[in-house]
């Protein structure tokens, strides 16, 4: 005899994938019959996965739950019990990453898929489905056609036991049963085509995920790109991406790249968490250029979090938390609001002060910038100028290189916006991670390849145009250039010939600019360093980029994190580079100022002022206050005692617990 229950669902997500998939596996142990009804929709089998997403059943909705057969009281016991426990999906999660920017936020979760774009659940019409339905079979045959040419290039360049990996592609799509299953969501469901895709996949995914076979369980990365090969060739260019979210969200992606970095409009995006990253990679230096909490590194974060699902990231910490209980949420809003009141109380208390040691030694603190809007924050937080203005997201943006025009109105903006204070503007520093799509990446090993000062010697009227604009913006306020990944004398001079050029085109035509603009360079190879002395004789200033500086000096990839641990701003060799620099700077009666990440990391702050540096170019904006308070702590004679004394250290931890102790002293507010 048939035998029903009526329960609500009490979980936060409603019944997507995750509590189908347990309701399911559960109704699965029992020999009754199980069938499942919304008030709006029609019954479904209650063991199949597919079947109960299409019941649509949101947070709050009813259930009501049939069962037939000789365990039919157990099944029914076990179902509302699992519905009672909000499917064990509530429960609070807390996952361990990397902080790589500061701060607290608590926002509901966008998913972003390694393609960049998620499929949500929409319906169609009666008369949309053979439409949708045809869309299908032309998506399938395109996608075949790619893979049977890919089967081709791969078996002739690496032999035809490589390829056949994609003849086993050619074998999933060509699955009557599979197929038939993609054009019976769309007829019975009325899904797209899609939706009817993404959920049939996904649930094969699932399947594969769960055998213990080894092999088997890897055949997964195989419908990812049956998957992904198909969404590509239904969607096309509609696919919702980061740059048109509607409401402020955290991100969570398996990786970012600097395209999509590019793209985020963070009065939307208020933090992010991904899979991939270190410290150091580029998603973190962003994140931290832009002010925005983010913790990376945490493996399955795309796993574990659902579109939808509140999050906390703590910036601070490293932490993530998934779905979060009201407690603490409750206590991270007051962690969330006490760091917002320490940041205005220190901006405050600090952003018209001079950065000025207790024993009366001036130093310069400017800010990094990525876009003009960037730079009314940085002088709100007492910056005194912009000493790094990266110009390649003008490219990282656009599938065409930047006209001069766009170049010029970019920096005359960020000139009137500074007044008479100082603006250093990077040539553009495209190549290693930062290509656009029309001078796309080709190299093996680009990162030792074509790429900044290299790239710009290559493609001179991409550089000339850049340079042209720059100059013109000269004459509109205190503008200077610096050149990146300068590795040589030769290199440097070509350069210089190439502005004097451009200057002597800007004189014929009559158009007005600096005629003894400052000219200077990046010390980032360990080459530039060794040859600091007669670079120095030819430039107005250096500017330390540690980034590649560290990466190159190292032989380490600061964005694998196998090897990320390898990346250290305290290992005595950079120290020591740090200081040949300085020195051939001071020795020359030239400028030296710092640009990389590790200006902007406080616990080098004091150890860099010991260096003799005079000059910080930071980012965050947000980070300018905290360096400030540092220098205004301590004397010049002070942070010499403690150059000196890590630069005895052979142990990189050894030498940064030294330099965390000053900060907790002289800011105890600080986590570390």
């Amino acid at each position: 005899m048939l035998i029903e229950r009526r329960t609500k669902i009490k979980n936060t997500n409603g019944l997507h994938a995750r509590p189908a998939t347990r309701f399911a596996e559960i109704a699965n142990k029992f020999n009754s019959e199980i069938f499942v009804k919304t008030k709006n929709k029609e019954e479904v089998n209650g063991k199949s996965i597919i079947d109960l997403l299409t019941l649509g059943a949101k947070r709050g909705t009813e259930l009501l739950i049939t069962a037939d057969g000789e365990d039919k009281e157990l099944a029914l016991d076990a179902l509302e019990g699992l519905i009672n426990d909000r499917f064990n999906e509530d429960n609070m999660e807390t996952r361990k990453g990397i902080a790589v920017s500061p701060g607290v936020v608590i926002k509901d979760a966008f998913v972003l898929e390694s393609e960049g774009y998620r499929i949500p659940r929409h319906l169609i019409e009666e008369d949309e489905i053979p439409k949708e339905i045809s869309r299908l079979e032309e998506a399938t045959t395109a996608a075949w056609k790619e893979i049977e040419k890919l089967e081709e290039a791969v078996a002739n360049n690496l032999g035809t036991q490589i390829s056949s990996i994609f003849a086993t592609h050619k074998l999933m799509l060509q699955d009557t049963l599979l197929l038939s299953e993609f054009s019976e969501k769309v007829k019975q469901h009325k899904f797209t085509a899609e939706y009817a895709v993404s959920l049939v996949l996904r649930v094969y995914i699932k399947k594969f995920e769960n055998v213990d076979d080894p092999y088997l369980s890897a055949r997964v990365a195989d419908i990812y790109d049956i998957e992904k090969r198909l969404l590509r060739n239904l969607l096309g260019e509609k696919r919702e991406e980061l740059k048109n979210l509607t409401e402020e969200v955290v991100v969570v992606a398996h990786d970012l790249s600097p395209s999509q970095i590019a793209s985020l409009d963070t009065t939307k995006v208020r933090g992010f968490v991904t899979d991939l990253g270190s410290r150091n990679s580029h998603a973190a230096i962003v994140a931290r250029a832009l002010g925005i909490p983010a913790v990376v590194g945490l493996e399955t974060a795309t796993a574990d979090v659902f579109g939808g699902d509140r999050v906390i990231i703590d910036g601070n910490r490293g932490n993530v938390i998934i779905r979060p209980d009201e407690k603490t949420i409750k206590e991270y809003q007051l962690i969330e609001k006490d760091f917002h009141v320490f940041e205005e109380r220190i901006t405050s208390e600090l952003k018209d002060l001079p950065a000025v040691t207790l024993d009366g030694r001036e130093i310069s603190i400017l800010g990094n910038i990525e876009f003009p809007r960037d730079i009314i924050p940085n002088l709100n937080q007492g910056a005194t100028g912009i000493g790094l203005y990266r110009t390649e997201f003008l490219f990282l943006g656009s599938n065409e290189s930047p006209t001069e025009e766009e170049h010029f109105k970019a920096y005359a903006q960020a000139v009137q916006e500074l007044g008479d204070k100082p603006l250093i503007i990077r040539t553009v520093d495209l190549g290693g991670d930062k290509f656009f799509p029309a001078n796309s990446n080709t190299e093996l090993n680009p990162f030792l390849g074509c790429r900044s000062i290299r790239y710009c010697l290559e493609h001179p009227n991409v550089f000339k145009s850049q340079l042209r604009a720059i100059l013109r913006a000269s004459a509109l306020g205190n503008t200077k250039i610096m050149f990146p990944l300068v590795s040589s004398l030769q290199e440097l001079r070509k350069a210089k010939v190439i502005v004097k050029e451009v200057m002597e085109e800007l004189s014929q035509k009559g158009i007005e600019f600096d005629e003894k603009i400052e000219i200077g360079i990046m010390i980032e190879v360990p080459s530039a360093v060794l040859v600091a002395d007669d670079l120095a004789k030819e430039v107005d200033f250096f500017s330390i980029g540690t980034n590649d500086l560290i990466q190159y000096t190292m032989a380490v990839d600061r964005s694998n994190e196998k090897v990320a641990h390898l990346y250290s701003p305290a290992h005595p060799a950079i120290l020591k580079l740090l200081k040949m620099t300085i020195n051939a700077a001071e020795e020359n009666n030239i400028k030296i100022g710092i640009c990389g990440e590790m200006g902007g990391e406080i616990e080098y702050t004091i150890l860099l002022l010991g260096l003799g540096l005079r000059e910080f170019s930071v980012a965050p904006a947000m980070i300018i206050p905290e360096v400030k308070k540092i220098i205004r702590s301590v004397t010049y004679e002070r942070a010499k005692e403690a150059a000196e004394t890590v630069c005895s250290y052979d142990d990189p931890a050894k030498t940064i617990e030294y330099l965390r102790n000053i900060v907790r002293e002289i800011i105890p507010e600080l986590v570390y």
